[in-house]
């Protein structure tokens, strides 16, 4: 398995993606934001996914864009699909795939896919089964799933934040994070399925310096802003403001304050606002017993996460780091909650994740 191949050259990526809620259509987002040369998919498929790399037998659509089977993405740009005819379920899991013509750096992609991807010779973007599929877990090119609704007692969830929230330490496959565990809350709940949640969490990811994708500051409008029917965003960041300022060797460049950290938080705050859009803030975990842990660091967290609590500017208060910290030490994770690198919460600590957020919020 390899995290994602740096040439594609007449090759069909098929990806594995999750919806929130169900619909009796949906669109595709494409994305080639990271520049470099344009990229041409001569055919794009959705189907329903059956097992590993297959397809359930019938539900394979030719995705078109206006009216055109083929697609170029030019450096920076962005396209949508057609409506495709395709009743889907809530949580169900869809097979896209792109066939690759010519030769194509892999330049735009969500480098930790949970969900694995197949990659076959030749244009076999429609088949059933693919044969004998090279398996990597990454997303190419694709930056979205619109599921059309007729429910008017709903909308969208964006969850904004860092590895914690793109799932980093969670089971491949399981669609155990805690934005797939808050989706299946939702849908377990007749008075909020209509409720979609979208996973905006980049690893590596910072409230204010670009690094591991665009800072949140920098990203909120295309990663929240741009998404259709956006009324929630639940915002989870800054730990890797913390950390890049404390670790040994960094250059003090990359250094920021906790007053600092606390304004690009307020600023994605007001900016949501200005657009109707409600912010709920989440509490930045615990990290004692990482081997650059300090006190000059954890003095930070402490004065991010109690303003968090109690400067009242947010619409709502997630508290992670209560749902997840080890009583006998709240400065570190619940020891069954630590999958070993003593930030990353596990299986078990998304979950509590998931249900520590109030359902009421959503109305």
């Amino acid at each position: 398995m390899v995290p994602y191949p740096e040439t594609l050259s007449d090759q069909t990526v098929r990806m594995v993606v999750r919806t929130s809620v169900g619909g009796p259509r949906f669109r595709l987002e494409f994305s080639n934001a990271a520049g470099g040369p344009a990229v041409t998919f001569g055919a794009v498929h959705a189907a329903l996914r059956g097992k590993e790399s297959a397809i359930v037998t019938g539900t394979d659509r030719v995705v078109t864009f206006g009216g055109r089977r083929d697609l170029t993405l030019f450096p920076g740009a962005k396209a949508v699909s057609d409506p495709i005819d395709m009743p889907v379920p809530a949580l169900a899991e869809v097979a896209v795939s792109i066939y690759l013509p010519q030769s194509t750096p892999v330049n735009t992609v969500h480098s930790l896919g949970l969900n694995p991807a197949y990659i076959a010779a030749g244009n076999v973007a429609g088949a059933d089964q693919l044969d004998a599929p090279q398996l990597a877990r990454s997303y190419f090119w694709l930056a979205g799933v619109s599921v059309a609704t007729s429910r008017r007692d709903g909308g969208t969830i964006v969850a904004f934040g860092d590895s914690i929230t793109d799932g980093y330490a969670t089971t491949p496959g399981a669609h155990a994070s805690w934005p797939d565990l808050l989706a299946a809350r939702l849908q377990a709940n007749p008075r909020t399925r209509g409720w979609s949640v979208v996973n905006t969490g980049i690893s590596g990811n910072r409230i204010l310096k670009a690094g591991a994708g665009d800072a949140a500051v920098a990203r909120f409008d295309e990663d929240v802003l741009a998404r259709p029917g956006v009324r929630w965003v639940l915002l989870l960041e800054g730990i890797n403001d913390i950390n890049m300022s404390i670790i040994p060797g960094v250059p003090d460049s990359e250094d920021v304050t906790a007053d600092q950290i606390i304004a690009g938080l307020e600023q994605i705050v007001e900016r949501a606002h200005l657009h109707g859009i409600k912010v709920a803030g989440g509490t930045i975990m615990a990290t004692k017993g990482l081997p650059f842990y300090s006190a000059e660091g954890e003095a930070m967290r402490q004065a991010i996460n109690r303003w968090i609590r109690t400067s009242g500017r947010f619409d709502a208060v997630i508290d992670f780091d209560a749902a997840t910290r080890d009583p006998a030490d709240p400065l570190r994770l619940r020891p069954d909650f630590d999958p070993g690198d003593h930030v990353h919460p596990n299986d078990a600590a998304n979950r509590a994740m998931a249900d520590a957020i109030d359902l009421g919020m959503f109305k």
